[in-house]
């Protein structure tokens, strides 16, 4: 084999490493065009989730605040209900003393 023929073996050899390289090359921008859609999308999702976890933490403290709100109710209720119930009960008692009084009168 001669000299120009070995050097143009070696040149092809060159041209085809060169074409693969750029092959290769080529891939990652479209990779990376790839990797941008992906992460662009997942920033997307994340800023769902953030306002959907915002509006759920609102409406947490929100129905937080109510149970509370309706706690207080009830206890405030339940008090009534039982000065309502002492109170029925000190008449009761009061009522059976005047009837007490009014049966030791008449005989």
């Amino acid at each position: 084999m001669s000299l120009i023929e070995k050097k143009e073996k070696n040149l092809i050899g060159l041209i085809d490493k060169l074409n693969s390289l750029s092959l290769t090359y080529s891939q990652p921008n479209y990779e990376i065009e790839k990797i941008k859609t992906e992460r662009e999308e997942i920033l997307r999702k994340k800023l769902q989730i953030e306002k959907k976890n915002l509006d759920l933490m609102r409406e947490h403290k929100y129905l937080k605040d109510k149970i509370k709100k309706l706690q207080l109710e009830v206890k405030s209720k339940l008090e009534i209900e039982e000065n309502f119930n002492k109170e029925i009960d000190e008449l009761t008692q009061e009522t059976e003393n005047l009837v007490s009084d009014i049966e030791k009168w008449q005989t």
